[in-house]
């Protein structure tokens, strides 16, 4: 099978599951407590017919505006053919009107940004600590590296980043505690979404910086949490690999051990470990969630908190969709990657 057949292979098989995570967020949602045509009703009623109404005549009108009169059965159907033609929703409480997707458009950029930063950091320091641990293995830098993973994988990432807050944003002052940018200094303006590449785009270097700088805690805290699992990943790897005989063969050659471990090692250390980084990614934002609670940043926690305060069932299965897509496409992604890291492996 060549990689491409795979490839379209995967991602057919990618619809029966997007499909599945539908299914159950739609009707799960449902369940949830909260009326969202009385969410509706709290802003301005669309549609001038309304006026003169009485109140159980304008809440009947506006359950059949959003297909909330009709059987389960029926709301499931018409939400899936809308989804799949396009159209999304309309927020109905959070900013009324709006369509769902550019809703969502707004808050993901800064979401992803701040996994996408503390992924990458993680990744890299994760990979290289755990080799350094591996050639170290049971001497005093090998165990204050597996202490420190170990605290990374107890610690839950919203009690790390409080403690950031307070020790170095609070005490020490050294960075900012919350946000994303300085209050006196003016949001750039929107052309990709991502803050950083924004900033670029218009020229406001000075911003730069000053968004780096807020973003350090949240990063820090984020990769901290995420590297723990991949170094000790790439640890276990690599103590694996160095007992192989090709190893031996290489040191008994009288190979430099700095050559062994980067040039003959390190490289099948990565295969298992990269398994573990794509599926870290789904820890990563999930932790972005909570760390953009944390520290007040605005992003897709904050919307999906008030869609499950307001009962927007719309925006709550389309950030599920949204959050699986994303998953599922850098588990493909790893998978690929395979082949390109070990000749060997073919599909």
């Amino acid at each position: 099978m060549s990689l491409i057949t795979y490839i379209l292979k995967r991602l057919l098989s990618l619809i029966p599951v997007l499909l599945g995570v539908l299914t159950i967020t739609f009707f799960l949602s449902r369940l949830l407590p909260g009326d969202p045509a009385l969410a509706y009703l709290h802003g301005r009623l669309s549609g001038q017919h309304l006026v003169g109404l009485s109140e159980k005549e304008i809440y009947d009108t506006i359950l059949h505006q959003l297909w909330l009169d009709r059987p389960l059965i029926l709301q499931y159907f018409k939400y899936i053919g809308d989804l799949f033609t396009g159209n999304w929703g309309y927020s109905i409480a959070i900013n009324k009107g709006q369509d769902v997707w550019s809703l969502i458009m707004l808050k993901l950029p800064k979401t992803l940004d701040l996994a996408l930063f503390s992924f990458i950091i993680a990744s890299f320091v994760g990979v290289r600590v755990g080799i350094i641990s591996a050639k170290h293995r049971n001497k005093p830098k090998d165990t204050i590296i597996r202490g420190v993973a170990l605290l990374g994988v107890s610690i839950p990432v919203f009690y790390l980043g409080v403690l950031l807050q307070y020790i170095f944003g609070f005490k020490l002052k050294l960075f900012p505690a919350t946000g994303i940018k300085n209050m006196a200094y003016e949001e750039p303006e929107f052309i990709t979404g991502f803050r950083l590449i924004d900033l670029l785009l218009t020229g406001k270097l000075y911003l730069v910086t000053d968004y780096l700088h807020h973003m350090f805690l949240p990063v820090m805290c984020l990769a901290f949490v995420s590297l723990a699992g991949i170094t000790r990943q790439s640890r276990s790897s690599m103590l694996e690999v160095l007992e192989q005989d090709y190893i031996r063969t290489a040191r008994a050659k009288g190979c430099r051990e700095r050559d062994v471990i980067y040039s003959h090692a390190e490289k099948n250390t990565l295969i298992p470990t990269i398994t573990v980084i794509g599926l870290n990614f789904g820890t990563v934002l999930t932790g972005a969630v909570l760390s953009e609670t944390t520290f007040g940043i605005k992003g897709v926690a904050q919307l999906l908190m008030d869609s499950i305060i307001s009962s927007e069932y719309w925006i709550l299965n389309a950030l599920v969709f949204v959050f699986t897509l994303l998953f599922v496409l850098i588990n493909l992604g790893t998978d690929i990657l395979y082949a390109f890291i070990d000749p060997r492996i073919r599909y």
